[in-house]
């Protein structure tokens, strides 16, 4: 019965929208822009193929760069045709005769229809541009490059489902035609672009590191070769990672990992001066889990300690999904031995308050001992590590 009342009043909402669509502009005062007047106004363009490509580039940009399928406001406005991260890598996106901020402007102005209007859509579209709205399009990698899209937004609590515009070309351009429920299977079958908010921008994922620093964190040496000098201590790499599960409603878009290790890395000590020059690390980084990867193994390479060595008895091991919050820490320790003795390093890894903790614990030596490949199941997450 809840579930008939929601959709009731999103028809009746959706409804109301399309009449009032000449209506007053959207209200900035407000600190947040509310993503049903978003999904509305986007629906109200006269979308060409160039446009789609826009967008498109975009969400293909941004995954490329390791986030999710997302083409933020921000750029939208900003830098047309540019994906989360490529500012910071120094990309430049095609450039378009008429990039969809253009037909947002015209569409704002026409729809105010005064000089004040005319100042107002400025601000609003300065306000979109400042927000953390965005188009998501899910699956976007298999659009045929000519399909208009279903446009939709994130209705929030968990739901799976809501209405979204249904989009045909006309005389001029992509006009409205009818209005259906979306659900992630539509989304697999056909376009649909997802207003919602971005909450991964401010990260670096895996993909995007290794790209800005030229660094290589997967490193191979030949057999038999220690890069650190000592035999007895490896390398330890995260081969690859596989999510059993999604932990977000379709809407909210893909999965964001972070995989954090506490360690003393390459502890080695004999005596009480040698001891004190050790420091516990904390290595952190994030990977972004597409719901098209969800089931499927990615591989990652990524570096988790320069040196493991048989004196490191325990490390501390945390995989979090990002949901925000404050920031708080795990206290933890990484025990190490010397001397015939336990030590354990104190360690505070930081995580969020309304984060999922997928796992945490000790990983302990014998879990790596005489192995070069070992894997394990952590929560919904399937790690495979790789000694070398």
């Amino acid at each position: 019965m809840k579930n008939f009342i929601f959709f009731a009043l999103a028809a009746l909402s959706a409804v109301s929208c399309l009449e009032k669509a000449d209506g007053p502009l959207p209200d900035t005062e407000t600190s947040t822009a509310t993503l049903s007047e978003v999904a509305e106004i986007m629906s109200r363009l006269p979308y060409e193929e160039e446009h789609l490509m826009e967008v498109y580039n975009a969400v293909a940009s941004s995954s490329g760069n390791g986030y999710d399928e997302e083409y933020m406001m921000s750029d939208l406005f900003g830098s047309p045709g540019s994906g989360v991260g490529d500012r910071r890598l120094g990309t430049r996106a095609p450039s378009y005769s008429r990039p969809i901020r253009e037909l947002f402007a015209e569409y704002l102005s026409r729809r105010a229809a005064t000089r004040a209007g005319a100042d107002g859509a400025e601000e609003y579209m300065d306000f979109l541009s400042a927000s953390d709205v965005q188009i998501y399009w899910p699956y976007s990698e298999d659009w045929d490059g000519t399909t208009l899209p279903v446009i939709t937004y994130d209705p929030g609590y968990g739901a799976e489902t809501n209405l979204g515009y249904v989009l045909s070309y006309g005389e001029n351009g992509a006009e409205v035609v009818d209005t259906v429920l979306v659900d992630e299977a539509m989304a697999m079958s056909r376009p649909v672009w997802v207003i919602n908010r971005n909450d991964d921008s401010g990260f670096t994922p895996l993909e995007m590191f290794l790209k800005s620093s030229g660094a290589d964190l997967a490193l191979k040496p030949e057999p038999g070769q220690s890069l650190v000098g000592e035999e007895e201590s490896r390398m330890l790499f995260i081969k690859s990672f596989q999510a059993l599960r999604n932990y977000d409603s379709w809407f909210g878009g893909a999965s964001e990992f972070f995989i954090k290790c506490g360690a003393v890395d390459g502890f080695k000590a004999a005596t009480d001066a040698e001891l004190k020059t050790y420091t516990p690390s904390v290595t952190d980084f994030m990977v972004v889990v597409k719901r098209r990867q969800v089931g499927k193994i990615i591989p990652l390479d990524a570096l988790l300690l320069t040196s493991l060595t048989p004196q490191m008895e325990n490390i501390a091991f945390l995989i979090t999904e990002d949901d925000g919050g404050k920031s708080t820490s795990w206290k933890c320790s990484a025990v190490v031995k010397y001397n015939s003795k336990s030590y354990g390093f104190e360690i505070s890894i930081p995580y969020r308050d309304n984060d999922d903790i997928v796992w945490r614990g000790q990983l302990s030596r014998s879990f790596f001992e005489g192995k070069d490949e070992v894997s394990g199941r952590f929560g919904d997450v399937v790690v495979t590590f790789a000694l070398r």
